[in-house]
């Protein structure tokens, strides 16, 4: 199992053309084989921190992930929108536990 978190720092009062952009990835994403979780959620401190959390049987399904269309067109279009984009990759297989 692998997750992914995704922290984006939108410019300020783009969020509505984000929600339209960003519909046709989550809905094609969560239909992908190898797909468990992927949810978009904001921030309740900062309107402008969008906060993807994904959950993937394998890297395989996830390195798929970067190849579907309709994550292509998300990435071109929402990208103008972005400030500041984090990537964390978690492996639990790799993660101490405390």
């Amino acid at each position: 199992m692998m997750y992914l978190i995704a922290t984006l720092k939108i410019k300020p009062g783009s969020l509505p053309e984000i929600r339209e952009a960003v519909m046709d990835c989550i809905e094609g994403t969560r239909n992908e084989p190898g797909n468990i979780l992927y949810d978009l959620h904001q921030s309740i401190t900062d309107e402008n921190t969008l906060v993807f959390v994904e959950k993937w049987k394998d890297r395989a399904a996830l390195d798929n992930h970067f190849t579907e269309p309709h994550f292509l067109a998300w990435r071109e279009v929402g990208s103008q929108y972005f400030l500041s984009r984090t990537i964390e990759i978690i492996d639990p297989k790799t993660v101490d536990e405390l």
